[in-house]
């Protein structure tokens, strides 16, 4: 261990940020420091080490074979001290991190969650809302709940259930629509950052997406949700989105059949950390709780 002695830890985690993310503009701003400093933290790393890890040039920093030998194995390194820092500061066994996409949290999990405290009031969880991806691998979260086609090769990864959408809208404007071909007649609405497209549901009804006319757009697909809710217009809203709101009659399915997005919600973990007792509680007590809602899962 003398050879950490030889370099400051802050400068190995500006090097590591660097190597993993390829610029110092991104790294300087998972750090939360500026340019400069990581810059200036990674020179004194070399110097301590006296090895050359970037090379600088017009392209940037272009790792040398030193630095790109030293890559995987800081990674590991500092995930491993997260890891262990959460464990000392969280009460043992009895806190649960849980990262989910804010939608997800607001519009599913949450209503659900008073059940999963009922069942286990010993573990606390903790739900870290985040729109980016987080990586278990290098933080303390110990789930996350994650939309994609995956697989994870970097990560322990369990499909959960497939992603599927369809057409939403308010009742008032359900009476609009007596066919999918309807949709040209009204406002659709849409979410600017999304990458799900209509034809996933339109291609399956013989349709094409050509056919829709102008609407509202929203950043956030919760915000498109709630238009659909007000009137607003049709949104293509996925199945844990509409669930509750269905269930309540403030929205309705005007042509009720799910289509498959090629897409899963995937629960993942970090690759070197075995499941504890409260992640397998938490798993078991939210596939039951999507089983109830109807969810076949995979």
């Amino acid at each position: 261990m003398k050879e950490l002695d030889r370099v400051h830890l802050s400068g190995l985690r500006a090097v590591e940020a660097v190597l993993r993310l390829g610029t110092l503009v991104q790294a300087a701003e998972e750090l939360g420091v500026s340019v400069g400093a990581v810059s200036q933290r990674v020179a004194k790393a070399e110097d301590a080490l006296g090895v050359t890890l970037f090379l600088r040039g017009r392209s940037g920093m272009v790792p040398t074979a030193q630095g790109r030998a030293m890559a995987g194995l800081l990674t590991t390194g500092f995930g491993q001290l997260a890891a262990a820092v959460g464990e000392a500061t969280r009460d043992h066994g009895t806190t649960l991190v849980v990262s989910v996409a804010p939608i997800f949290a607001a519009r599913w999990l949450i209503w659900r969650l008073p059940r999963f405290s009922a069942r286990h009031p010993e573990i606390r969880v903790r739900i870290d809302s985040v729109e980016g991806l987080v990586d278990p691998n290098t933080s303390d979260v110990d789930l996350c709940l994650r939309v994609g086609t995956g697989p994870y090769p970097d990560l322990r990864a369990e499909r959960l259930f497939s992603h599927r959408a369809m057409p939403v809208c308010a009742p008032e404007m359900a009476e609009q629509l007596k066919t999918p071909a309807d949709l040209a007649h009204v406002p659709i609405i849409r979410d600017t950052n999304s990458t799900l497209p209509w034809s996933v549901w339109l291609e399956p009804e013989g349709l094409d997406e050509s056919i829709l006319g102008p609407g509202p757009e929203f950043s956030d697909g919760s915000l498109c949700f709630d238009a659909a809710m007000g009137g607003a217009g049709v949104f293509l809203a996925w199945e844990t989105l509409d669930l509750k709101a269905m269930a309540d009659g403030r929205v309705v399915a005007p042509f009720p059949r799910l289509q498959e997005t090629g897409r899963f919600y995937w629960l993942v973990s970090a690759r070197d950390r075995s499941p504890g007792a409260a992640h397998r509680y938490f798993v078991r007590w939210m596939k039951e709780e999507l089983a109830e809602d109807g969810i076949e899962l995979a």
